[in-house]
């Protein structure tokens, strides 16, 4: 697992406080609940490790400033989200007849006893197992099941880490239904070595928000879409960073590794155009190191739009749509 920080301070261990009940707790209100802190999935967001979502992206939901962000639809059954939702209790139903265990819905948003803003809100509790009390339900697709190769990533640890911390807990089974067919069971001790550098970088995050200043942008995609989320832009105004060393050394770094990009994209475009070059006709190569496929793609069906608007004219302004621009990111020297 990633070194989160050195630094270690004593962790409290405690029952956890049910903080609202969820059996009548709408949507809309559950995730209003969920802005008040952070909960075991955003943990790995919060210190940096979540590979899907950066901790300024949820900064900016923990602040209410993500109107803008694409939100995944729960009724949307092309949504992981849907498909997670709608397969936890089967996934929680095929967990006990599996391994034998009971479980339960907790039916809370839990609190830590001692720190207000680390919530949780557990898939399940385990009931009549010695040391073992959190059941972590997970669902994974194709492209999800290849992080599940070496065991439970690292993200899904820190969520669960961030679980016992909050309850005081010792164990939990993390089950995931890959593919839609097949069942792995991980089991997960509580390290507090972890969850004793997990905390400070939480409470790092959680002065973010309380001071209403954005953590810096990690060069992620999810970080991206924040930024553009975050600032929209401001036409005609320009700011002066000819003075400012740090920024001014920042833009010469990146207009280098531009430079660098494009020779190694150069080059890239040669090794690749020399290979095809080689194979001519053929469909696969294999090389002493591995092998590449050269292969045609499927014919594919389209609308020629251009030539449907010169044989119909009068369709342009019925279907016509106005899509707002974006910010454009443009290096001069």
């Amino acid at each position: 697992m990633s070194q989160l920080i050195q630094e270690e301070k004593p962790v409290r261990k405690g029952s956890a406080l049910r903080l609202v009940e969820t059996r009548t707790l709408s949507r809309t209100d559950w995730l209003a609940v969920r802005r008040t802190g952070i909960g075991g999935s955003d943990a790995a967001a919060a210190v940096g490790l979540n590979p899907y979502k950066s901790a300024l992206e949820l900064w900016l939901e923990k602040t209410g400033r993500d109107a803008e962000l694409a939100q995944p639809d729960p009724h949307d059954t092309t949504e992981p989200v849907y498909w997670g939702t709608l397969l936890e209790p089967i996934v929680a139903a095929a967990y006990t007849q599996q391994t034998g265990n009971r479980v339960r819905k907790v039916n809370a948003v839990l609190q830590h006893p001692t720190i207000p803003y680390m919530l949780a809100n557990l898939d399940r509790e385990i009931v009549g197992v010695p040391g073992l009390q959190i059941l972590e339900c997970k669902t994974a697709g194709e492209f999800g099941a290849k992080l599940w190769r070496d065991g439970v990533p690292e993200y899904v640890q820190l969520q669960v880490q961030h679980q016992l911390a909050v309850t005081g807990k010792r164990a939990a089974d993390v089950a995931v239904l890959l593919c839609g067919q097949q069942l792995t069971v991980h089991r997960i001790e509580r390290d507090d070595e972890l969850i004793a550098r997990l905390i400070p970088l939480e409470v790092q995050f959680w002065q973010y928000v309380t001071s209403d200043t954005p953590p810096p942008a990690d060069g992620s995609e999810s970080a991206d879409r924040a930024l553009r989320c975050l600032y929209p832009g401001n036409a005609g105004v320009t700011v002066d960073f000819t003075n400012d060393r740090r920024l001014s050394a920042t833009f010469a770094d990146l207009v280098a590794v531009r430079a660098e990009i494009e020779a190694r994209e150069q080059q890239e475009a040669k090794s690749k155009q020399t290979i095809q070059q080689a194979m001519g006709d053929a469909s696969r190569a294999v090389f002493e190191t591995g092998e590449i496929s050269f292969k045609r793609s499927k014919d594919s069906a389209g609308v020629d739009l251009k030539r449907l608007l010169a044989d119909h004219p009068e369709l342009e302004s019925q279907y016509a749509i106005t899509k707002p621009g974006s910010r454009r990111f443009l290096v001069s020297i």
